[in-house]
């Protein structure tokens, strides 16, 4: 049971907290009122404001529409204006413009292609708005006016500044690919940038303007005439250096292939120096068209529209073409013409040019690539031409050589070496500078199923062949020539000068291992040819050494007495070996051997046989009194026969 007094007290505190609760809950009977009251306040605002709004949008919405027409209005009015104002600026272009369009475009391009922009503006407009006003007429007239001005601008643009490109930097430019490969992109300048660029706006605004094309024939005439002559300022170039200093200023032609000559060329039968400038000109020019042709082109497309280039380019370079064409073909002509005087060192002409023709074909191919097929067809056909001449030339040399004519008065008298021979051999050397070209010259003419796989090994074949065939022809020649010689052993002395001399320019030079190709015992039967012949020449001192020989000598004892018989053989025998040794000797003195080597050996060879003889002759016969009279049968010592042996074939002594 709680206490009373806890329970008093306990008593209190609730009624103190139920007394706050009651003002607690009055607070928010008050505050509720207040809140109520308040809201009821805000509703009668909004619902006056809205009324408000809906009286101002009612009045501002007729002012706003009436606002947006009079806008509309205005900007009509401005509209109309502009308009008024751009088609009355037609009726002044003529004005405007005509002074300048008079005074022509030089020296302000730009001003007067806004000009011409103008004039044209107008003529459109007039011609869709007032075809039959006086005003087109005027603008038409400015129009075609200016064009003429811009057509004759391009024509003396082009004119003032194409300049013929000097020998000197063409030179460079075609040496440029043989120094260092940085210079392969080596261009021409042949107009300055500034020139350039009017020439191009010029040539577009007449293409997507003027809707003419006669520029491109201004154009190509120009450039062609720059072109051609200077092709033909080089060739005059080669012309004047050669006969004023003998030596002109020409950078070697790139010649890093395989059919390049590594050594000097050995100066080629009656040609001349003049002849040699001929060919290294028209060589360079050749080179030259290549070049100046490219750069043409690359000139060209930044002019020309792109689906004119091609024919403008291929009316461009046909004169400098026809005349490198036509300079080709009087080549051949020449050419064709010494083949029928059989002057086949004139054909040597047509070889390095061929050779240069055929190395520079692709890059011709390239340039000339969609031009016309006419255009094309014209290296090949030049091509074609000489790979025939210099095929027939060759054919011709090799029956020459078979059928040169046997004439007494043009064999040397003293058994050396054959003009023919020498001829012949220089020819053949020749070749060795041009030998896939010779070679290809004789594979053109072949008819036979292994032409048609022809190759470098098939060419060399060929030309084996055909120097074999050229020999074989020159040494049957010899045999025949030979005939005219009475005397046996003049007759092999010529023939072994003429052999040796073959066989050893055949070693020297590369001819051998073409030889080799397609026979394999050349050397060694040259050198059976020449070992016979000097056998046959030895035998021709029999005569002489048969008198001093053994057989039939008498034999007789010592301190016997010799019978006139006897005596009479031994003075015979002197005799004839005397009178014959001093015979030879004197015949023999004026023959010729050229080779030292081979007339040393000849010479020491006879001197031991005629030695031993002579020596054996002298020991058994000597001391023998066969005769009163000793010097006039023993004439000689060993010695001295051994000495006018050693005289032989030496005109000098």
């Amino acid at each position: 049971m709680i206490p009373p007094q806890e329970a008093s007290v306990r008593r209190r505190e609730i009624e103190d907290k139920l007394k706050q609760e009651e003002e607690t809950l009055s607070f928010i009977r008050d505050s509720l009122e207040k809140s109520d009251q308040l809201t009821k306040n805000m509703v009668s605002i909004l619902s006056s404001f809205e009324s408000r709004l809906m009286k101002l949008e009612n009045s501002i919405i007729p002012v706003h529409k009436q606002t947006e027409n009079l806008q509309r209005l205005q900007e009509n009015v401005e509209k109309t204006l502009s308009c008024l104002d751009h088609v009355i600026s037609y009726y002044h272009v003529a004005s405007d413009t005509e002074k300048i369009i008079r005074e022509g475009p030089t020296g302000r391009l730009e001003e007067y292609l806004g000009c011409m922009a103008k004039i044209q503006k107008a003529v459109e407009y007039f011609q869709d708005n007032n075809p039959d006003s006086p005003e087109l007429n005027r603008v038409k007239f400015l129009f075609e006016r200016g064009k003429e001005s811009l057509e004759s601008e391009f024509r003396s643009l082009m004119t003032r500044h194409s300049k013929v490109v000097s020998p000197v930097l063409i030179l460079d430019l075609i040496s440029g690919d043989d120094e260092m490969e940085a210079q392969d992109d080596m261009t021409l300048e042949h107009l300055s940038e500034s020139v350039l660029q009017d020439v191009i706006r010029i040539s577009r605004w007449l293409v997507e303007y003027g809707r003419n094309q006669d520029f491109m024939n201004v154009y190509y005439q120009i450039r062609s005439s720059q072109l051609d002559r200077s092709i033909k300022g080089l060739k005059e170039h080669f012309r004047k250096s050669s006969s004023s200093s003998g030596v002109p200023y020409s950078p070697a032609i790139p010649n890093k292939r395989k059919d390049t000559p590594t050594k000097k060329p050995v100066k080629r039968p009656g040609r001349d120096d003049m002849l040699d400038m001929e060919i290294d000109a028209y060589i360079h020019c050749v080179s030259a068209f290549v070049k100046l042709a490219q750069s043409e082109y690359q000139l060209l497309t930044d002019i020309i529209p792109e689906h004119h280039q091609k024919k403008t380019f291929d009316s461009l370079i046909q004169d400098a073409l026809d005349g490198l064409m036509m300079e080709g073909e009087n080549i051949v002509s020449v050419a064709r013409k010494a083949i029928i005087r059989h002057d086949y060192s004139a054909v040597l002409t047509v070889f390095p040019i061929l050779r240069h023709l055929k190395q520079t074909k692709p890059e011709f191919d390239q340039v000339l690539q969609g031009t016309a097929a006419s255009t094309k067809n014209k290296l090949p056909g030049l091509i074609t031409s000489m790979e025939t001449t210099g095929a027939k030339a060759l054919e011709d040399f090799a029956d020459n050589i078979k059928n040169d004519p046997d004439k007494e008065y043009n064999m040397p008298k003293d058994g050396t070496v054959h003009e023919l021979t020498s001829n012949a051999i220089l020819f053949l050397q020749q070749l060795l500078d041009f030998q896939e070209t010779a070679g290809a010259m004789l594979a053109s003419q072949e008819t036979s199923s292994s032409a048609t796989s022809y190759n470098s090994e098939f060419s060399k074949r060929l030309l084996s062949t055909y120097i074999c065939k050229v020999l074989g022809n020159l040494q049957l020649n010899l045999l025949s020539k030979s005939k005219v010689y009475e005397d046996p052993a003049l007759r092999a002395i010529f023939l072994h000068n003429n052999y040796n001399y073959i066989l050893k320019s055949l070693e020297k030079s590369e001819l051998i291992h073409l030889v080799a190709v397609t026979q394999k015992t050349a050397e060694r039967s040259y050198r059976e040819h020449i070992e016979q012949q000097i056998q046959t020449y030895q035998r021709s001192w029999l005569k002489v050494t048969d008198y001093i020989s053994e057989k039939n000598l008498p034999v007789f004892q010592p301190g016997v007495k010799l019978r006139d018989k006897e005596r009479q053989m031994i003075k015979e025998r002197f005799k004839g070996f005397n009178d014959g040794l001093e015979e030879l000797c004197k015949i023999q003195k004026a023959w010729a051997i050229p080779d030292t080597e081979q007339r040393d050996k000849i010479r020491q060879a006879q001197k031991t046989i005629v030695k031993e003889n002579y020596g054996a002759f002298l020991h058994r016969y000597a001391s023998v009194p066969f005769t009163k009279n000793p010097e006039k049968y023993i004439k000689y010592r060993v010695e001295q026969v051994a000495d006018m042996i050693e005289r032989l074939f030496d005109t000098s002594a």
